[in-house]
């Protein structure tokens, strides 16, 4: 269960990174490499292999099925419609049910709850690092 909330804290809070040009690495909090996301959407994990692709607020999978996606509003939504949290504009991150799980600064770097840095991505769509996070990672 931390285990997701650290992946949920670091999806949506990525919705504040710049937007790239070109394909943009994805790291966790010890440097490692652990993904990246092509300007065309198209998104790889760590082994290099496809992994699904984002249109636009909508996410799918590598078999092209939908599986959610994140409004410009902050909100996030599972492929059945369901809420599962949102990111204020402030980069602060919230669950469904309002518990706080972390923030996001300006340069990228994210913290869960208890403040401890657990990873970063510059120059990567915001809204498509975040999905990146939450429907790649889990």
């Amino acid at each position: 269960m931390k285990r997701k909330i650290i992946h949920f804290i670091s999806l949506l809070a990525f919705l504040f990174v710049a937007i790239p040009s070109q394909a943009q690495d994805i790291r966790n909090s010890s440097g490692s490499y652990i993904g990246k996301i092509e300007s065309s959407g198209r998104v790889y994990n760590s082994s290099g292999s496809y992994s699904g692709r984002f249109d636009g607020d909508r996410v799918y999978n590598s078999s092209g099925s939908y599986i959610g996606r994140v409004e410009s509003s902050g909100h996030v939504y599972n492929s059945s419609g369901s809420y599962i949290g949102r990111v204020e504009s402030g980069g602060r991150v919230y669950n469904s049910s309002g518990s706080y799980l972390g923030r996001i600064e300006s340069s990228g770097r994210v913290y869960n709850s208890s403040g401890s840095y657990i990873g970063e991505a510059r120059g990567v769509r915001t809204d498509w690092a975040a999905a990146y996070f939450f429907f790649f990672r889990f």
